[in-house]
């Protein structure tokens, strides 16, 4: 059983999105660590504003087959895979970490890269593993957001409620 990590995010219906995830991911895989929503800016185009959090979970699937399950949570909230790199989405999820797995397993790189590189991955991470060591950064993930700067990307906590418990506070 490894402890793995994943980013959500949504700019389109935000909270509906948000919402259809974490239910599929608690139906898959049983309790869930969830960091704050937080709302920040898009990066790399121009776009409405992206909700995002950290989810933690535990899984016995390997990371392509676990992937392939999470495309497929994207895929029935209406993602669009055929539009630029860098666009608005239903719904994102990504893999950031794998245990303490480091470099290519079943074509996916792990950790992620976007969690040395953005505030949106980075914060909500070091909320729910602070002491999560980055294998090539060899740094904490409290650590690496401490080091963080943290004018690049700025983020706000929103109010979030899911299965009727408020999880997130601004």
């Amino acid at each position: 059983m490894a402890r793995i990590y994943v980013s959500i995010g949504s700019n389109q219906q935000r909270e509906k999105h948000i919402l259809s995830c974490l239910d599929a991911l608690a139906d898959q895989f049983g309790e869930l660590t969830l960091s704050s929503v937080y709302e920040s800016e898009a990066v790399g185009f121009d776009g409405d504003n992206f909700y995002n959090l950290v989810a933690g979970f535990d899984t016995e699937l390997a990371p392509g087959e676990l992937s392939r399950q999470l495309k497929a949570i994207e895929d029935a909230n209406g993602r669009v895979r055929s539009g630029p790199r860098f666009s608005g989405r239903t719904l994102d999820i990504d893999i950031l970490t794998w245990a303490d797995l480091s470099g290519v397993h079943d074509g996916i790189e792990l950790p992620r890269e976007e969690v040395l590189t953005n505030a949106f991955v980075l914060l909500p991470l070091s909320e729910i593993a602070p002491d999560l060591l980055h294998p090539q950064a060899q740094r904490t993930c409290a650590e690496l957001w401490q080091a963080y700067d943290r004018s690049k990307q700025p983020l706000w906590a929103i109010d979030f409620s899911w299965r009727g418990r408020m999880f997130s506070r601004a």
